[in-house]
C-alpha cells in the first residue's frame, strides 16, 4: 500500500517512519510512504505558500496554486487516488475508518497548516476529510502519521501476529482485555490464575468478560453499537448486578457442566 503525504514540513514525517513496525513494513515492501514538500511547487524566489485571508482576520491561509500543482504533478489531474485532507472539520477517524481505507491501494494525505486552506482546495481537489479528534493541532502532520500507523497495522504481514489487529481495542467494538507477562508475581501482584491454567476455553471466556468489564467501566458508549451475543448481554447484566432469574439458572447449568462462566 502506498501513501503520498503532501506537507509544508516534510521533516516532521520521515523520522517516525524510520523506526519499529513501520520501518520493517517499508523494508519488506508492504508499505510505501512518499513525502512531498509543497514548497517545491510554489513559484517565485521565496516559494510563498500562504497569504492573509480575504476579508481580514488573523492567521495565514494556504494558497491554491502550490497545493494543486504538487498534488497534480504527483497524482495526475484528476488525482489517481483519494485525496484526504487532515482537518478538525473532517469525519472522526476510528477503527472502522481504518478498515475502510486499508482497502485502497493508494492514498494521498494533505496536511493543512496555519489558519487553514483556501476553500477551493477543499471543494475541488480533496475527496475526503478526516479528523483524529475534536481538538485543533498546529498542522496535519501528526494526524497523517496517526492515520498511516493505524491503517498500516491492518495490512497483511505488517504485524508478527496475523490475528493481532482483530484483537485490538475497537476492532471488535470493545476495549481489549488486560495482558500479563513474566514474572508471574511482581511486588506481591500476581497474574490471574486462569491465565496460568492452560485451559484455553476458560482463558477465552475470562478475556471476553474482561473486555466487556473494561468497556463497561471506561467506554460504556461503545456497548450501544458493539456486536454483542446473548451470552455477552447476560455477562453484562451479571457485571452490573442485574441478573435475571433465567440468567442465574443458566449460570448454574453451566457450572454443573463444568463450563467456564462468561
Amino acid at each position: 500500500m502506498r501513501f503520498d503525504v503532501f506537507t509544508l514540513f516534510p521533516g516532521l514525517i520521515q523520522p517516525y517512519l524510520e523506526e519499529s513496525i513501520l520501518q520493517r513494513a517499508r523494508e519488506n515492501g508492504l508499505l510505501e510512504v512518499q513525502v512531498h514538500d509543497i514548497r517545491a511547487w510554489a513559484p517565485g524566489k521565496h516559494h510563498v505558500t500562504d497569504e492573509p485571508p480575504y476579508g481580514g482576520g488573523g492567521g495565514m491561509v494556504m494558497k491554491c496554486e502550490p497545493v494543486f500543482a504538487a498534488v497534480e504533478a504527483v497524482l495526475g489531474a484528476p488525482p489517481a487516488c483519494p485525496v484526504i485532507l487532515l482537518s478538525p472539520q473532517g469525519r472522526v477517524f476510528n477503527q472502522q475508518a481504518a478498515l475502510e481505507l486499508v482497502r485502497q491501494p493508494r492514498l494521498a494525505l494533505l496536511c493543512g497548516r496555519y489558519e487553514g486552506i483556501d476553500e477551493r482546495i477543499r471543494e475541488h481537489l480533496v475527496t475526503d476529510q478526516i479528523s483524529i479528534g475534536d481538538y485543533v493541532l498546529t498542522g496535519g502532520e501528526l494526524p497523517a502519521l496517526v492515520l498511516i500507523d493505524a491503517v498500516a497495522r491492518l495490512i497483511p504481514g505488517v504485524l508478527g501476529d496475523p490475528d493481532g489487529p482483530f484483537d485490538d481495542s475497537h476492532a471488535t467494538g470493545l476495549l481489549e482485555y488486560p495482558h500479563y507477562t513474566r514474572p508471574a508475581e511482581f511486588r506481591g501482584w500476581a497474574v490471574p490464575e486462569v491465565l496460568l491454567s492452560g485451559n484455553h476455553a476458560q482463558i477465552a471466556a475470562w478475556r471476553r468478560e474482561q473486555a466487556l468489564l473494561r468497556t463497561l467501566h471506561r467506554r460504556p458508549d461503545l456497548l450501544e453499537t458493539a456486536p454483542l451475543s446473548e451470552e455477552d448481554r447476560r455477562t453484562l447484566r451479571r457485571l452490573k448486578g442485574e441478573e435475571t432469574p433465567e440468567d442465574l439458572q443458566k449460570t448454574r447449568k453451566r457450572r454443573r457442566r463444568g463450563a467456564p462462566d462468561a
